[in-house]
C-alpha cells in the first residue's frame, strides 16, 4: 500500500459550528486519534484530499500526517470512517486512526473481475454476476493490496467462484465465510410469451333480440286478418 504525505492543519473550533467554517474555508473537518494519544481535531484540504483518494488506492491508502505546530509521536495514519453530506455526496468528516507497521489492520479490499470477455458462459448470453465487491482482510499495513483480483475466463453458465476459492495476498487472513459466492454466471432469461388479451380470445356473444308484443312464435300461424263490419 503507498503512503502519502498530508499537509493538515489543526483544528480550534470545535462542534458544529467549527466544522461548518472549516467546511467553508474548502477543507474536510477530521479528527486524529489512536492508542495512548488524545484526539486531535485538524483540518485536511479537500481538493488535495479528493485528488489523492480518486488516483487508484482509494481509501485504502496509507496518510503520513504533517500537523501544523504538532509533533506526533506516531504519524502513519489510515482512514477508518467518514461521513458524507445526503444532498452532495462529498466527504463531510473524517476519522484517521494512527496504526501500527507491525501491527495487522482489518480492511475492505475490491475485488476486480479478469477475463470476463473470454468466459465461455457469458459468450453464450449467460449474465456475469459480481455479488461482492469488496471482502474484508486483515494483514499488515504495507501489505494491503489496492484489490484482489478474480480471474473467470474459464466460467461456464451455472459456474460460480466461492471465496474459498480465491488466493489472497501473502500473509494476509480473512474471517470473510469460505462459502460465499463471490462471482456467478447465470442463464440468460428466457422471454416469456405475449399473453393473449382477452378480448381476442373470447368469441363474441349472440346477441337475443325481444320479440315484439304481437309477434308469432317461430312456425306458428299468423292471426287472421279482422273482419270488416257489415253495413
Amino acid at each position: 500500500m503507498e503512503t502519502v504525505e498530508l499537509q493538515v492543519t489543526q483544528r480550534t473550533k470545535l462542534g458544529s459550528k467549527g466544522a461548518n467554517d472549516a467546511r467553508r474555508a474548502a477543507t474536510i473537518p477530521a479528527i486524529v486519534y489512536g492508542h495512548g494519544m488524545t484526539p486531535l481535531p485538524v483540518a485536511v484540504p479537500e481538493k488535495l484530499f479528493n485528488t489523492t483518494i480518486r488516483s487508484g488506492h482509494g481509501l485504502n491508502l496509507l496518510f503520513q500526517l504533517q500537523v501544523e505546530g504538532v509533533k506526533l509521536k506516531e504519524s502513519t495514519c489510515r482512514v477508518k470512517d467518514y461521513q458524507t453530506n445526503p444532498v452532495t455526496d462529498k466527504i463531510s468528516h473524517i476519522d484517521f486512526m494512527v496504526i501500527s507497521m507491525t501491527e495487522k489492520i482489518e480492511v475492505s479490499v475490491r475485488i476486480k473481475i479478469k477475463g470476463a470477455d473470454s468466459a465461455p458462459g457469458v459468450k453464450a448470453g449467460g449474465s456475469l454476476d459480481l455479488v461482492h465487491h469488496e471482502v474484508e482482510i486483515e494483514c499488515l499495513p504495507n501489505q494491503v493490496p489496492d484489490f484482489i483480483e478474480v480471474n473467470v475466463k474459464d466460467m461456464n453458465i451455472g459456474d460460480a467462484i466461492h471465496f474459498s476459492d480465491i488466493k489472497l495476498p501473502e500473509g494476509a487472513t480473512s474471517n470473510f465465510p469460505l462459502e460465499e459466492v463471490i462471482v456467478a454466471v447465470h442463464a440468460p432469461r428466457a422471454e416469456e410469451e405475449p399473453k393473449a388479451e382477452e378480448g381476442d380470445a373470447a368469441k363474441e356473444p349472440e346477441v337475443l333480440t325481444a320479440k315484439k308484443k304481437d309477434e308469432p312464435a317461430e312456425g306458428a300461424a299468423a292471426p287472421a286478418a279482422p273482419k270488416a263490419d257489415k253495413k
